[in-house]
């Protein structure tokens, strides 16, 4: 009977970007983000160590590539096996492939022993190179604000972090049809984009810094609501011409317009969408609006999903089963 081999589990929670603050760096720092975690959508798994990396379930070729990538980094005596019970949709603006390489590296040095961080973690697994949010909301969870990427950042800092309260609720709106700009088309849409304007970027920093931050500190729902309306219009609008107007799904854009008259606030897209996404003040009424009882002409490939805020980070645990046989090792 082989000897029992740490188990990890992780619990990686999905992430919305709200937006970035200073895409061409003014100050000499680029990007700068706010966003948000979130509960109800996540990446699960189970990891042990084996001889030879195999993943099964949601998502394992992605995974796979993932793990053996980190194997070579970390230079591992062994590698693992991955169970994953489920995975953040991918390229659709919630995060996926960061939760997933954070989820797996974390897994790994907990398995092996090693001295690490997730945000040691973030250079090797080629995260963080724009936005910190998806590390951030790995590590704290919350609101997060980080600040950007300047000469010599390695990963963007967390300059501000607040609880959501417990209460409110997430509208997402996805659109099944199709995806967010993602990878090479991503790389190319910032390089073929115009600088952001100094005086935009300066006003999106006035607005998060007097506006957003002290209405949600207040549990101000609407202020809070009316700041991330407006930082995403700014920033819907940049990027509209590469991903073909303020939202990247027409039609997500006109159930999230009926939303809002409606009662719903903090109206936009995660990341490259098409993923849209508003907030209300409780469960009931995020049932209520979810259910799109009298919205016209709401498309049949559209689905609505209530997610709760998510005020702490990533749960990665250890677990120590009983002696089993391990399939890769078989």
């Amino acid at each position: 009977m082989p000897k029992p081999s740490p188990r990890v589990r992780v619990h990686a929670p999905a992430r919305l970007h709200l937006g970035f603050i200073d895409i061409s760096g003014t100050f000499g720092r680029r990007f700068g983000s706010i966003g948000v975690a979130i509960e109800d959508i996540s990446t699960r798994l189970n990891l042990w160590p084996s001889r030879e990396p195999r993943v099964v379930g949601p998502s394992a070729e992605k995974a796979l590539a993932i793990l053996e990538k980190l194997q070579a980094a970390l230079s591992l005596p062994g590698s693992a096996t991955v169970e994953i019970e489920s995975a953040i949709p991918e390229h659709v603006g919630l995060g996926s492939g960061t939760q997933m390489a954070l989820a797996l590296g974390s897994a790994l040095i907990r398995a092996y022993g090693l001295p690490l961080t997730p945000r040691d973690l973030a250079p090797l697994i080629e995260r963080g190179a724009r936005s910190g949010i998806g590390l951030a909301s790995f590590e704290q969870g919350g609101l997060i604000v980080d600040g950007g990427r300047g000469p010599q950042t390695v990963s963007p800092p967390v300059i501000a972090r607040l609880p959501i309260p417990e209460d409110w609720r997430f509208i997402l709106v996805f659109d099944s049809r199709g995806q967010g700009l993602h990878g090479s088309q991503e790389i190319d849409a910032f390089r073929a984009l115009p600088p952001f304007p100094e005086h935009e970027a300066a006003r999106l920093s006035h607005l998060i810094l007097m506006q957003t931050l002290p209405a949600l500190a207040e549990n101000r729902l609407e202020t809070f609501g009316a700041g991330i309306t407006e930082i995403q219009r700014s920033v819907g609008d940049y990027f509209a011409p590469a991903q073909g107007g303020r939202f990247t799904s027409p039609d997500v854009a006109a159930a999230l317009e009926w939303l809002a008259t409606q009662g719903a606030v903090g109206v936009g897209q995660s990341s490259w969408g098409p993923t849209g996404f508003c907030l209300v003040a409780s469960e009931r009424e995020a049932q209520r609006l979810a259910a799109a009882n009298g919205a016209p002409d709401i498309a049949a490939y559209l689905d609505f999903k209530i997610a709760r805020p998510r005020n702490r980070g990533a749960d990665v645990t250890l677990a120590i089963p009983a002696a089993e046989p391990d399939p890769a090792q078989a």
